[in-house]
């Protein structure tokens, strides 16, 4: 009888297996781990009026929402008479708002247009309102009064129960530039993602740039090598490690201490070269694409409550705990309990996973709401075994 799979068969099937590539690894540039400082978002601000709601404004009962509209009016030519806010006191179809927008980390210049918000202050809702042209300064309008964008549009909701807030797309337009400087004092400074903040983030950081980024004095003319695949970057040009007659010299005026030193677990201060000072965008991007392995994260849960939306990674675990919400019994180390039971098998060495909890909640068809307020129990018992964001 002749054995089934058959020898050559099982020879070639090995064969494969080990010629099965390795899993590469993971890699990533240090623009995915870090920002520099200077580069933040900028949130613009302003009071508006909104106008044409149907009967759902704060007009006739707000002092504020009426001065704001006389205010309007005057401007554009038809001034009521002196303290004669009483004449609008009929006016329901108004509404007094706060407008935001958010400047790119990159700045924004004149005559660009971005999204802003807008927030009822007392109105009903804002629904088929359009705002009104409205001034934006910085978020300390007292130290700064210089108005950066204008605002108007008519105003899409954000969703059918939330009538009280919206956006106008493209409604603010820049009148002034924004600029975000980024170098000081000739130096710049990495600020890393809080999702990889750590001492040894940012030491292993400030020795990837120290180690890779090799200045020659008066560089700025090489020209590019080849032959080899290990690198040390250059200004202008490519050293192949190993390659004794490209490195620098020992009369070369080097750096006296090095490029990089890491502040604390976020901040790591780069010295910006001579070569460089006035390439400094040279600077930047050569630094932020330095590649290194990715810096491995803990587990983690985000919770969005506004939407119900729980994302978390599949080997988040949960410790034995029994927890009561309502009708709902939620056990992870056995027992028994009346009401609505939900067991979590947890007889295997390892603990039990939030994915199987969530998976027995669903059964029973426990709303989001409720699903969100166990995983919070959960992890103020510290039984919660990943770190929580809550959006």
């Amino acid at each position: 009888m002749k054995s089934w799979p058959p020898k050559p068969l099982v020879a070639a099937a090995v064969l494969l297996l080990c010629a099965w590539p390795a899993p590469a690894e993971s890699r990533t540039t240090l623009r995915n781990l870090c920002r520099v400082r200077g580069q933040e978002e900028t949130t613009l601000t302003g009071l508006g009026i909104v106008t044409g709601l149907n009967g759902t404004g704060d007009g006739g009962n707000s002092l504020p929402t009426l001065r704001s509209l006389a205010t309007m009016m005057e401007l554009m030519g038809t001034p009521i008479s002196p303290g004669g806010t009483s004449e609008l006191k009929d006016a329901k179809n108004v509404a007094l708002v706060i407008v935001t927008a958010t400047i790119p980390a990159a700045g924004a210049r004149r005559g660009d247009k971005i999204d802003c918000s807008v927030s009822a202050v007392s109105a009903k809702s804002l629904a088929g309102g359009r705002l009104f042209l409205t001034p934006l300064t910085g978020p300390v309008p007292r130290q700064d009064p210089t108005v950066f964008a204008l605002a108007q549009g008519p105003i899409t909701l954000e969703g059918k129960e939330q009538v009280t807030t919206g956006r106008v797309h493209g409604g603010c337009r820049l009148v002034e530039d924004f600029y975000n400087p980024f170098c000081e004092d000739g130096r710049i400074t990495l600020v890393v993602d809080k999702d990889y903040a750590g001492f040894q983030v940012t030491h292993e950081i400030a020795d990837l740039i120290n180690s890779r980024m090799t200045f020659e004095s008066g560089a700025g003319s090489g020209q590019q090598a080849a032959g080899r695949s290990s690198i040390i970057h250059h200004p202008s040009s490519i050293i192949l490690a190993g390659d004794d007659s490209q490195l620098p010299t020992p009369n070369s005026q080097l750096p006296s201490s090095p490029l990089a030193k890491a502040v604390d677990q976020v901040n790591i201060e780069v010295t910006v070269p001579p070569y460089y000072r006035d390439h400094l965008v040279q600077f930047v991007s050569d630094v932020l694409s330095l590649d290194l392995m990715e810096p491995q994260t803990g587990p983690r849960v985000v919770i969005r409550e506004r939407s119900g939306t729980i994302v978390f990674d599949g080997d988040v675990e949960i410790g034995p705990v029994l927890v009561t919400h309502k009708n709902i019994v939620v056990e992870t180390g056995g027992g028994a309990a009346e009401s609505q039971f939900v067991a979590v098998d947890s007889q295997s060495a390892e603990n039990p996973k939030l994915k199987a909890l969530l998976a027995a909640l669903n059964a029973v068809r426990v709303p989001a709401e409720d699903k969100i307020e166990i995983i919070k129990a959960l992890h103020r018992n510290g039984k919660l075994y990943a770190q929580l964001i809550i959006e």
